[in-house]
């Protein structure tokens, strides 16, 4: 099968002719259909320090996607050929202390699908069941590719209640627009995102931000102002990891604020700890998806009218992987979509 692989120590991707993926009684083999671009393929691509340290070759990428179940193993039940499925690429123990609370989320063992063990960037991925998700209602397949990042987006915006809030996200890459459309969705009074790529911050703005910043040429202060409000944000979604973000957001919460923070910093930062614990400030590390809690969340969400179409940008068939990950690298586009079938 064709597969887009990590084959050297050095920056680059093959397309490449590999052997079909293996399956074991309680595992699932998928046909891929779609795939979807993230920041971590982008790392791997350019063999940066952290994939150095993360990934050994050769592999084969990817943990967004969607695909056709193609076959079972002996034990999987409830999962047949032909369902449409989606995967959980965090891989857990399912014997630690977490796993056996159900908490599999916080799993210390965790192994990531395209970057522990070969991925979902080739024609085939194998999966156990435990990791599958079947799409039981209608979802368009580039949506459906990019339930990774959606959950993402779920995860982090619904942390904390919603309803009545206002809501500060900074950095407006795909999954901060995916949590400002989440967050509008869910209740909150108000969403302000700020990044400084104006595509992006208009990218936002159709997903239904109230406000999209360009810290380059405003505060959030402003945008307080602008609003109306008196006392500061009540929610923070930190989505870029980026330390002058989380000061901003720490400057600008309500007493009692609360932070939700799925960005990751390249190194460590200070921060105002004082203004954290005068404030009474809670924060909250996001990593993943809960499961599979976050993925019946983003289902109900769809089926209840939210919309994703502006965060898909671009889309390329599998064969034009180079040109993809090309635009995926730049600060202007969304979801960068691969075809499997093309």
């Amino acid at each position: 099968m064709k597969a887009l692989v990590k084959q050297k120590a050095e920056p680059g991707l093959w397309l490449m002719d590999v052997p079909e993926p293996e399956y074991g009684a309680g595992d699932v083999l998928i046909k891929v259909l779609r795939t979807g671009i993230c920041g971590t393929d982008l790392h791997i691509r350019s063999w940066d320090g952290w994939a150095q340290q993360a990934v050994r070759t050769p592999l084969v990428l990817g943990h967004e996607f969607v695909g056709e179940v193609a076959a079972v193993g002996a034990d999987v039940q409830d999962i047949k050929a032909g369902d449409l499925v989606s995967g959980e690429g965090h891989l857990v123990c399912g014997k630690c202390r977490n796993c056996l609370a159900g908490r599999r989320h916080l799993c210390r063992a965790t192994v990531g699908l395209g970057v522990g063990r070969d991925g979902a960037f080739a024609e085939y991925v194998a999966l156990p069941a435990s990791n599958v998700w079947v799409h039981r209602t209608k979802v368009d397949l580039d949506v459906a590719a990019i339930f990774d990042p959606f959950g993402n987006a779920v995860h982090t915006a619904l942390s904390f209640p919603l309803v009545g809030e206002d809501v500060l996200i900074t950095g407006a890459g795909p999954i901060g627009i995916m949590a400002a459309a989440v967050a509008r969705h869910a209740g909150a009074r108000s969403v302000v995102i700020t990044d400084v790529s104006e595509p992006r911050l208009e990218l936002a703005r159709k997903a239904g931000a109230t406000l999209a910043v360009n810290v380059a040429e405003s505060s959030i202060a402003e945008a307080q102002r602008q609003l109306g409000l008196r006392e500061g944000f009540d929610i923070g979604l930190e989505m870029s990891g980026r330390p002058e973000a989380m000061r901003d957001m720490v400057a600008n919460l309500t007493h009692g604020g609360r932070i939700a923070m799925l960005g990751l910093p390249a190194e460590e930062f200070p921060v105002d700890w004082a203004k954290i614990v005068t404030s009474m400030i809670t924060i909250k590390g996001i990593y993943g998806r809960e499961m599979f809690e976050t993925w019946y969340a983003m289902t109900v969400l769809l089926e209840g009218g939210l919309d994703l179409s502006p965060v898909i940008t671009g889309k390329y068939a599998y064969k034009d992987f180079d040109a993809a990950f090309d635009e995926a690298a730049t600060a202007r586009s969304g979801k960068i979509i691969l075809d499997w079938t093309a």
